[in-house]
This record gives C-alpha cells, structure tokens and sequence, in this order.
C-alpha cells in the first residue's frame, strides 16, 4: 500500500506540471490565440528558476523568475500575432524552437550547479494518516497551488463579468469590438497571463519536479499541456482530470521499471506520448463534438479596421 501510496503522491506532482502549463494556455485559447511555444516558453523559464534559486535560494524567487520569464516571451509573441498579424502557428513554433536554443545557451554554466536541499512538506495531522498521509497531505504546497487555480479559473470564466468578456473575444471579436471593448488588449493581457502560467510550470520543473538544470529537461510537456486544452474540452476542471491521467502514465513508467517489468525502457519512456496521440485520436472521431465547445475565433486573427 504504501508503494501505491508513492505512486499516487508522484502522479499528483507530475500532473501539476501539465496542469499549470494547460490552464495557462487554455487562458490563451478562451481569448481566440493559440500559442505553440508552450514547450519553448517552459524551457526559458525552467533555466530562470533554476538560476535564481541558484543565486538566492528561494523557491518562490524562482518561481517568480520563471513566470516573468514566460510572461516576457508571451508578450513578444502576443505583440507578433496581435498586433503586427503574423501567423499565430507559424510564431509559437519559433517561439518554441528559439526558447529550447536560447535555454541551452543561457543554461551552460548551471549544468553541474546544485540547489539547496529540499524542503519537506507535510500538512499537521493529516501528513501522518497512514496511506492517504503520503499520498494526499505530503505534497508540496505548489501541488495545492494548482487545485485552486482551477477552482478559480471556473468562477472567472462562468461567474464574472471579466470571463464573459474575455469569452466573448474568443467567440467573436467583433461583436465585442462593436460594443467597445479593447479585443487586442484584452488577447494581449490574456496570452501575457497563459505565458506566466507556462513560466510557473517551467520553473516548478527545474525546482521542485527534478531539482537541476538539463538542457531540453522540459521533455515535450509543454506540448502535452498543448493536446490537454483540446482534451479537456476547453474546460479547466477537465484539464485538471487529464493532467493528473496523463501524470500517472508518466510515472507508471517508472513504477513499472521499479518492479523489474520486463518491458524496454524505450517503450516505457514513450507511453505519455503515445497515451497523448491516442486520445487525440479518439477525440478527433467526433469533430462536431469539438467545434461546440471550442472558441469559435481560436486561431483566427482580428482586424479592427475591417
């Protein structure tokens, strides 16, 4: 049980870090953008993190770090497709690759750095019930952090007046342009917001996931977090499941590898990625399913003049 216990506990922390990086490109997606550079944003902000806590050795320093990061590439991005109308596909893969170029030139010298030891973190009283103690109440608070970003970002979207407007940009930016709404602006303040997310994800990787510094340590997550948003339905609670889904197989590798599972290590590595293509699969079964409930101008660029 407590093998399980451990597993559960790793499914959880893997899953917030596709969690955080979805929610925040599903904010980017509810605007009408899509933002490719996901997995180059992560990388940016992974090197960040890891550098400031290098230099500081604050956790949430470098988390901070890493979200200003990601928030700093998101606005270069959103500046590109919104205001000067560049191809928002063709933009977030250059985004993508100059992030994972620009991370490992700027992460050379961090190779062979070591943070400071990790703190561990137990909820009093709830940290020692047997089983569920290591499984639910161990985790680090960043893991909670996430619960609750979901839980707000469902009371933003379908309960305030600033998500109605934000969802109304990415049904139709020219209705909300007609009533006088700001549409770049506010896609502008929604993608500089999914890029600090992703830049949380990115930090919390090189921080906490796996303390240190590898170039390319990001491991196509953040295109994972991409395919999630289309998963989920565009619906964060949704995004939320298929994190924690998609972590578990993830770590199930690992669990599998522990208990002498004759299985190649090179099958195992690729079960999220191929668990990711399947489910694309199936989803795309139903087309019509997706076009009701994705935003009718994602991907589409906004002309206020016309």
């Amino acid at each position: 049980m407590d093998q399980y216990a451990l597993l559960f506990a790793s499914m959880l922390n893997a899953g917030t870090v596709l969690a955080i990086a979805a929610l925040g490109l599903l904010i980017n997606e509810k605007s009408g953008i899509v933002n490719l550079g996901a997995e180059g944003m992560m990388l940016c902000a992974a090197i960040a993190g890891f550098a400031a806590v290098v230099h500081t050795g604050s956790d949430w320093l470098g988390f901070l770090a890493g979200m200003g990061a990601g928030a700093l590439l998101a606005a270069a991005f959103g500046l590109l497709v919104i205001w000067m109308n560049t191809n928002q596909y063709a933009t977030g893969l250059a985004l993508s690759l100059f992030g994972a170029g620009f991370s490992a030139f700027a992460g050379i010298k961090y190779v062979q750095e070591k943070l400071p030891e990790r703190p561990h973190f137990s909820l009093p009283l709830l940290g020692d019930i047997p089983v569920l103690g290591p499984a639910l109440f161990r985790q680090h608070p960043m893991v909670y952090l996430a619960i609750g970003l979901v839980v707000w970002l469902v009371w933003f979207l379908y309960r305030s007046r600033a998500g109605l407007v934000l969802r109304s940009v990415g049904e139709s930016p020219e209705a909300a342009h007609a009533l006088g709404y700001p549409v770049r602006r506010i896609r502008l303040m929604a993608v500089v917001a999914g890029g600090a997310l992703c830049g949380l994800a990115g930090a919390y990787i090189s921080v906490i996931y796996t303390p240190l510094w590898v170039e390319g340590m990001v491991a196509g997550k953040g295109w994972i977090a991409l395919a999630l948003t289309t998963f989920a339905t565009w619906r964060p609670a949704r995004v939320l499941l298929g994190a924690y889904l998609f972590g578990g197989v993830t770590m199930l590798q690992f669990h599998l590898q522990g208990t002498g599972v004759e299985v190649p290590s090179e099958f195992l590595n690729m079960l999220p990625y191929l668990a990711t293509i399947v489910v694309l699969a199936l989803i795309s079964r139903n087309p019509a399913w997706i076009r009701v409930n994705m935003p009718a101008s994602l991907g589409k660029p906004f002309y206020p003049g016309t």
